[in-house]
Order: structure tokens, then C-alpha cells, then sequence
């Protein structure tokens, strides 16, 4: 079973790789079915490292919690700006799309596990993945602003280059990000080492492959450097640490 978590993932990069290729909505639809193996990704790497009670947790923290905030967003502006989704993506349940709080789960779980390898006590990796998480956003938001999954009603002050989308957020997004991982710092079962290679390497290959397809497929130069800078902060010292792990 843990082994399993290795097929979806395949097919998760198999699918990004393919997402510069196509366009319209054909891309959204590999949005979607992004976030979904990613999902089902993480919740079953949980579930299979961590037990059912962790999954559930893990569901249900950052699932739950990030269709709440998202919500919460959408109807007030808080903590992100004023912002709306389109119909690209599909039902928008209180006007989130709904595979939004699928991609909080996706990119939690990795966070969390990236963070447990570089800082030790609770609140330093509640706080490390909660970083860690919110980096992963200054990719996100310029690729799906740009297709026009959604928008800010005044998306300023924007990071220099990257227009659309407001510092704010990204401010919202951390704040967001380090409720929600001390919520699940709470559950021992998450706290507990595993064999995490496959998150891990979620993580390396999001942070690897979305400096490249900005960079290089999606012309978006500058959130690729903003990107990679943020993200960095993490996956680069997670890289070394896991290097030196081998020596």
C-alpha cells in the first residue's frame, strides 16, 4: 500500500509535463486532474504512513480548514484580498472552485514532512511548514491569475513583475498556513517519523518543475525568480539535507 502512493504520483508528472502542451480548456482540465492525484497522493501517503486517525486529521485540518478560509475569502476579502473564481474549474460551492481545498491538502502534507527534516520542536516546524507551504503559493497564483482562474479586484501592491495578484495574499497565505499546520502539529500520529521519500520528492519535483515551466513554457519570468527565491528557502536546504542523509 505504501508503495502505492508512487502511481498517482507518476501520473501526476506525467500530467504537469503535459500541461504547457495543451491549452484552453483542455488546461483546466489538467489543473483538475492534478490536484486530484495530488490529493489522493498525500491523503493515501498519510493514511499508510500515519494511520487512518492521521489521514482523517489531515483531511479534515486542511480540506476542511482550506474551504473555509477559502469561503471565507471569497465573501469578505479576508485573508487574501478581494478575489473570485471563474467557472473554469468547475462547481464553486460558496464561490470556491471546488478543487481548491483539494490542492490545500496536496501541497500540506509534502510541507509538513519537508519541514519535520529541518526543524526540530513543534512550533519551529509548525512554523518551518507553514512556510513552506505559502512559498509553494508565489508559483500558484501568477500560473492560475494568468489563466484567468481567478482575480483580485485590486491586486496591488504586486510583487515587481508579477501584477495581479497582491503581496497581501501571500502574507494571507502564510498566516493561513501556520494555523493550519499547528492544528495538525497537535496530532502525535503527524508528528511521528516515516518513510516519506515519496512527499518528499513531491515537494523537490513542484519547486523543480515550476521554476522550469515558468521560466522557460509559461512566460512568466518573474514569478520564477520570485518562485525560486521563496520555495528555495526550503527546498534547497531540504536537498542537502537528504544528500548528506545518504553519505
Amino acid at each position: 500500500m505504501r508503495r502505492a502512493v508512487w502511481g498517482p504520483l507518476a501520473a501526476l508528472v506525467l500530467v504537469q509535463i503535459g500541461y504547457p502542451l495543451v491549452g484552453g480548456s483542455t488546461r483546466a482540465w489538467f489543473v483538475v486532474v492534478t490536484v486530484v492525484l495530488g490529493y489522493a497522493a498525500s491523503v493515501l501517503h498519510a493514511v499508510t504512513t500515519r494511520g487512518w486517525r492521521t489521514g482523517l486529521i489531515l483531511v479534515l485540518v486542511t480540506t476542511g480548514g482550506g474551504f473555509a478560509v477559502e469561503a471565507l475569502g471569497v465573501a469578505t476579502g479576508v485573508p487574501f484580498g478581494s478575489y473570485v473564481y471563474s467557472g473554469a474549474l468547475g462547481p464553486r460551492p460558496l464561490g470556491v472552485s471546488w478543487v481548491i481545498p483539494l490542492a490545500w491538502t496536496w501541497m500540506a502534507w509534502p510541507a509538513w514532512l519537508a519541514a519535520g527534516r529541518l526543524a526540530p520542536g513543534r512550533l519551529a516546524r509548525a512554523l518551518t511548514a507553514g512556510y513552506a507551504l505559502a512559498a509553494w503559493d508565489v508559483f500558484l497564483d501568477p500560473q492560475m491569475v494568468d489563466e484567468g482562474y481567478w482575480r483580485w479586484a485590486d491586486p496591488h501592491p504586486a510583487l515587481p513583475g508579477v501584477p495581479g495578484i497582491p503581496v497581501g495574499n501571500y502574507l494571507g497565505w502564510l498566516a493561513v498556513g501556520i494555523v493550519l499546520m499547528a492544528l495538525l502539529a497537535l496530532d502525535p500520529g503527524a508528528r511521528a517519523g516515516g518513510p516519506d521519500a515519496p512527499m518528499l520528492a513531491l515537494y523537490l519535483w513542484t519547486y523543480a518543475s515550476s521554476v522550469l515551466a515558468h521560466a522557460v513554457f509559461l512566460d512568466l519570468p518573474a514569478s520564477a525568480a520570485w518562485g525560486a527565491a521563496a520555495m528555495g528557502l526550503v527546498a534547497v536546504p531540504l536537498a542537502v539535507t537528504l544528500w548528506r542523509s545518504r553519505s
